[in-house]
Formats: structure tokens, sequence, C-alpha cells
């Protein structure tokens, strides 16, 4: 019995210890990090991590449900969906067909109303925010810099960095998009307490507006320099210029950074759920229009599902590009999965959130599951 209480002294002195190290080498986010997520027996962030972190509320206006298609739930998953989502992870399938749900399907025990993290999904709502401040006259343009809002950008390489350059992943920063590393960047972003912090610590080591390079770090800090040009905490803009708009049903949250610093965490973490996650793919399609109103300019939106660099066909602003059998989407993406994917010419709207998604060999490659999720819609609605 002394040996077990000795041991247990020493068991609790050496915790005490390390975390006493954690505070002074400034990586106590690691404690947030194990008790949310590895102590969970998780080894990255998941899809109801949400309800471990500090939120914000996002109200809905006047629900306006998606109607349903004259053809709805008649047509079953397809045998290679069927294996492709039990392989995964899929959690919501959704089929919106000339913007009436054709198809939908949930799985694991989430519902059309569950929420689940949208991961770098959210990453789109912020290049809409952007848009929407430029239609507004907050911001100028895609060109004005970013240190007219963010004084720490103003020397040497930083002082040519754009807003543009933000959205279109083309800072230049020294950010570092490693999600399974516990001391990488992107992991304290995703568990600090003071996210500001961490990214006005970026160096723009790099000639801003020549290469695409994917960082979640950009969209930070471009939703800081919307706050800063709206004077508007991003969530409640979030609310008065897409959410309410768009007659979302279900209300939704947003993460914080925390309750005292009360900054979002842009590059991810809206909590909704596919059809109201469905429904900014649906306003990009119509080319920014919404029950006759203009809500975002045709024009950005041309921009944004556009690639600025011919060698990055993939990416254009907050918004990625996929091409498969002669045909052209463009997504919302986010970890392990999480998808929008929009064809304006067929009027087709896919949405898939899950679990997990095939490996990547580099962030935001399109690995072969992307492709399934696409065909198999098309073979079930007879047009493949």
């Amino acid at each position: 019995m002394k040996l077990i209480k000795k041991l247990f002294k020493w068991l609790v002195i050496l915790i005490g210890l390390l975390i006493i190290v954690l505070y002074i080498t400034d990586t106590d986010y690691l404690i947030k990090a194990v008790r949310t997520i590895y102590l969970k027996g998780h080894t990255t962030a998941y899809l109801e991590d949400y309800k471990h972190f500090d939120n914000q509320n996002i109200e809905v206006g006047t629900p306006q449900p998606w109607p349903h298609h004259k053809d709805y739930n008649t047509t079953k998953e397809t045998k290679e969906l069927i294996d492709v989502n039990n392989k995964w992870g899929t959690i919501a399938y959704v089929i919106i067909k000339n913007d009436s749900v054709w198809f939908e399907n949930y799985y694991d025990g989430f519902s059309e109303n569950s929420k689940s993290n949208s991961f770098s999904m959210a990453k789109s709502y912020v290049s809409a925010m952007l848009g929407k401040a430029i239609m507004q006259g907050y911001i100028k343009n895609l060109d004005q810099p970013v240190c007219d809002f963010l004084p720490e950008f103003c020397e040497g390489k930083a002082a040519k960095m754009t807003v543009g350059d933000l959205s279109s992943m083309a800072s230049g920063t020294n950010w570092d998009e490693a999600y399974y590393s516990p001391l990488s960047i992107t992991t304290r972003a995703y568990f600090d307490d003071d996210l500001a912090k961490v990214v006005l610590g970026l160096k723009v080591i790099e000639e801003p507006g020549q290469a695409f390079k994917y960082a979640s770090g950009d969209t930070q800090l471009l939703a800081m320099v919307i706050e800063k040009a709206t004077g508007k905490k991003l969530y409640k803009y979030l609310e008065e210029t897409f959410w309410k708009p768009l007659g979302s049903v279900n209300e939704t949250l947003w993460q914080v950074d925390s309750e005292a610093e009360d900054l979002v965490k842009a590059y991810c973490c809206i909590a909704s759920n596919a059809k109201d996650f469905a429904r900014l793919g649906k306003l990009y399609k119509d080319h920014g229009k919404w029950k006759g109103k203009q809500l975002l300019d045709s024009t950005f939106i041309e921009t944004s599902i556009t690639p600025r660099f011919p060698e990055s066909p993939e990416y254009g602003y907050g918004w990625w590009l996929y091409h498969k059998d002669g045909k052209d989407f463009f997504l919302m993406r986010g970890h392990l999965g999480q998808m929008v994917i929009v064809n304006r010419a067929d009027n087709l709207i896919i949405v898939r959130l899950g679990h997990k998604r095939a490996p990547q060999t580099h962030a935001g490659e399109f690995t072969a599951d992307v492709g399934t999720y696409i065909s198999e819609a098309y073979k079930m609605i007879g047009d493949d």
C-alpha cells in the first residue's frame, strides 16, 4: 500500500511538472487537445467535437424548407455508394435536383437536423462574406491590402498581401497545414484560447499573390479583416448576410477560440446539417440570386469558381474546382470528407458528410471517393 501511495504521489508530481513545462513553453493548448480529442479515442478533430468547445449561436430567420422532388427517394443507393458510405463512415448523403430534394439518407444515428462539424467548408462562407463586404462597400475590392486592416502586415513582403490573396490561398505565409502533428500551427490554432495571437504571428516568407498553397491561416486572417472592415463579429455577419436570408431551417453554432477572446475559428467549425449547408451551394449555382433577390454579386461568384492560377486549377477563391466525365463541379470541402458538390449545368447539388475520407498524400488532394459520390448520384438519377 505504501508503495502504491508513493507511486501515486510521484505520478501527481510528474503530471504537475509536465503542466508547468507546457505553460512555460507556451504549449499549454496541448492540455485541451488531450482532453477534447486524444482522451476520447480520436487522433484528429471529429464531427461532434464542437460540443467540447466554446460556440456562438447563429439564429434563423423565416425557414424555407427544401421541397421534395416528385421522384423523392424512389431510388435507393447503388451498391458502389453503399460500399463507399460504409467504408468511410458517411452520416448524410443528399441529392438536390432542380432545387428539390431528390434523395436523402442519414446514417450512424444522425438525422436531417443533426449538427456536425463543417471543418473547412466554412472557408466558402468566409469567402462569400468577403464578397458581401465588397458589395456593401466595407472593402474596396479583392486588391485592397491586408495592411489597411491589420497593421501587423504592413512591412516587407507582407505589405503586398491583399484580401484576394487570402481568399485564394496565395498569402505566402509560413503557415504549415499539418492536421495530425500536435505541435503544428494548425493544431495550435484549433485548441489555443487566443487565436488572434497565433495567426498575427505568421510571417510572409514568399511573394504574395504568386502561387496557391493551401493554408487555413489565410482564411483566419481574412475573417479578421472582415471583422475590422464591417465592425461586426463574423458569426453575426454570417447570420445577417446569409444564414437568415437563405432560409436556413436550423440554428447553427460557430466555434470560437474562447469566451474571452470571442474570435471564430473561421477556417472551420460551423456545426450544421447537410441541407442547410447546401444553401450556399444553391446561391452560387444561381449566380448569387435567392428568391429573386441578388444577395451576392454574380461577377464575384464567377471569379470565385474560376482558377486564379493556371498551375493550380483545383482552387478559386474559397471554392474547390473538380472535373469529371466531361462535367465541371465546384465544391465546398472540409476535413474528413465533408462536401457540398455543385454542377450548374445539370442543376445538381450533392452533399456528403461523414467520419472519414480516403487518405490524402497532401492537403486538398481529390481522392477516389469524391468521384464515387458524384458518379453514383448520376447513376441514381439516371444520367450517367
